[in-house]
């Protein structure tokens, strides 16, 4: 991940349609404090800090001596159904990809509430349908994956106002649909895969995804292999 999420297309896609909804959310905010929850290798909070005041969250010793190499802090270890913050310290929340992992994740959204300011953004993204369950999901350790109702109904259930939810990876999506196809036909333990793509067609593809990002600032897409959602904190200034 160290040394993909630079520039395979997947991650840039999915780092900067997150960041365009993020600034936009917190948008008039100097400096917000912004908490990146499951912050991995960093490369999110390297953008981060170049407009606000992030703070790293990972369970993962590794990921944040990597989060370390790039020069980031202050990071802090701990669990998303415990965060070890106190209430209401942060304008945002970013979280890409995290929540799929956490059991309770009820209890991971009360927590992520709890840590935001009244009025606060959490923008979050997580694997979309479960009738794409595969070794992809087994090998990462996915409890789950969503549909856009049922997330939304949850958040909701927490106590978030959510504003904005639809699917990304949505011109992609048939492709996703075949490999995923593929890959629960495969024999032996299950892997996490990354299709390598040749350096002509990462570009392309972060081209595309890059448009997907301007149409989804817009409106929210219909389909996809991933569900992107902006929710606020109720209250804040009126």
């Amino acid at each position: 991940m160290f040394r993909l999420e630079d520039r395979y297309w997947w991650f840039v896609g999915r780092r900067r349609l997150a960041l365009r909804l993020l600034r936009r959310g917190v948008a008039g905010a100097s400096r917000p404090r912004v908490l990146d929850l499951g912050c991995g290798t960093g490369r999110v909070m390297s953008e981060l800090k170049e407009w606000s005041e992030p703070v790293g969250l990972d369970m993962s010793d590794l990921a944040l001596r990597f989060s370390a190499s790039r020069g980031l802090g202050p990071l802090v270890k701990g669990s998303g159904t415990a965060l070890p913050f106190a209430a209401e310290r942060f304008d945002a929340i970013v979280s890409l990809d995290v929540y799929e992992h956490i059991e309770d994740h009820r209890r991971a959204f009360a927590e992520s509430l709890r840590v935001l300011k009244p009025g606060g953004t959490l923008v979050l993204s997580v694997p979309a349908h479960g009738f794409l369950w595969g070794p992809h999901d087994v090998a990462l350790m996915h409890f789950r994956r969503y549909t856009r109702p049922e997330l939304k109904a949850l958040l909701e259930a927490q106590g978030f106002e959510v504003e904005r939810i639809g699917y990304s990876v949505f011109f992609l999506f048939p492709v996703v649909m075949l490999v995923r196809f593929f890959e629960r036909r495969r024999k032996g333990p299950a892997q996490a895969n990354l299709v390598a793509v040749p350096e002509w067609l990462n570009r392309a593809l972060v081209a595309l995804q890059t448009f997907e990002a301007s149409l989804i600032e817009r409106f929210d897409l219909p389909w996809g292999s991933s569900v992107i959602v902006v929710a606020r904190k109720p209250g804040g200034p009126s």
